[in-house]
């Protein structure tokens, strides 16, 4: 975490603030901020305890308090597990100032921890998440949503969608967030700029925890999307078709083609758009990841329930409800 919060305070831009929130004073990562204090003196540094529970989503509780400290016109929000390059905020504030531009996101690639679960992980978002991004957005006309990774936005247009208060009871609030700047016409721009995301040493049963809630937020958030993604598992169903036609040449022959296409985009997304040596060698796991997909898919349908930062909750029309 120290890593990946000192990426932010080594960037090559001329003046800029950073705003640390906890909810805790015993919050373990108040001790790393202090440190990044002392190391740099000579810049804007703020640890400020967020105790006021403004709604369900206690993340952005958080950043609605930030907000109302922060002394710039332009906020940018990421998480703690979130590392970044040192050209990275010349390149996304030089990107928001484009015309029309509301907000500015990011792509990202996980780091995974030893585990398998964690490498699967890892692979899921750069062979699976990210291509379903970039075809959303071709599909779509642009992007009309946000990614957690960094959300970039002008204070006044925070402002206009109600500010964090807003969303306050969301469990997707980067999606919300750039949901409500698309529709008052703004740009949603995909930056230039890859960050890197640090993920668990997840067990089985961590992973998939993770993946329902991941899979429920998604169908909350876009429930005909979600739907959708049932027919993209081309592993699955070129192996359905090779079972129902008895290992048919033609079949066998699909079956290839399916495997082929499949390692073709995963090697295309994982090193020409992310650059991402770790889902490169675990690329050998993707069928067994892609297997995975239709089971999490099924969990993600039936069930509204979420386990986050080790509480329960219902998901509701995308807003979180305590069981």
């Amino acid at each position: 975490m120290y890593e990946s919060l000192r990426s932010h305070c080594v960037q090559e831009y001329p003046s800029y603030e950073i705003l640390f929130g906890i909810r805790d004073t015993n919050d373990p990562a108040a001790g790393l901020v202090e440190n990044l204090q002392r190391e740099f003196p000579g810049q804007p540094i703020l640890l400020v305890l967020c105790e006021k529970k403004l709604g369900a989503n206690g993340k952005v509780s958080s950043l609605a308090q930030l907000a109302a400290q922060a002394q710039h016109e332009v906020l940018l929000v990421n998480d703690s597990d979130i590392r970044v390059p040192p050209n990275y905020l010349r390149t996304v504030v030089g990107e928001l100032r484009a015309p029309n531009a509301g907000l500015v996101t990011c792509l990202y690639r996980g780091v995974p921890a030893r585990t398998l679960a964690s490498r699967l992980e890892s692979l899921g978002i750069s062979t699976d998440f990210v291509p379903g991004v970039l075809a959303a957005k071709e599909i779509e006309g642009g992007l009309h949503f946000g990614l957690g990774s960094t959300l970039a936005l002008r204070r006044k247009d925070l402002d206009a969608i109600g500010g964090f208060e807003s969303i306050v009871d969301y469990l997707a609030d980067d999606y919300e967030m750039g949901k409500r700047i698309a529709e008052r016409g703004l740009k949603i721009v995909l930056s230039d700029s890859v960050v890197e995301t640090f993920l668990p040493a997840y067990g089985l049963a961590g992973f998939f925890s993770h993946q329902l809630r991941w899979a429920r937020t998604i169908r909350a958030s876009r429930p005909g999307g979600y739907a959708g993604l049932l027919l993209t598992y081309t592993l699955p169903w070129a192996a359905l078709c090779l079972l129902i036609a008895r290992g048919a040449i033609w079949a066998w022959t699909l079956f290839a083609l399916a495997v082929l296409l499949r390692m073709i985009m995963a090697w295309a997304s994982a090193v020409s758009v992310l650059k991402d040596e770790d889902a490169i060698r675990s690329l050998w796991l993707l069928p067994l990841r892609d297997f995975l997909a239709p089971v999490i898919w099924i969990g993600g349908w039936l069930g509204r329930k979420i386990v986050w930062r080790g509480e329960e909750f219902e998901l509701q029309n995308g807003k979180l409800r305590r069981r």
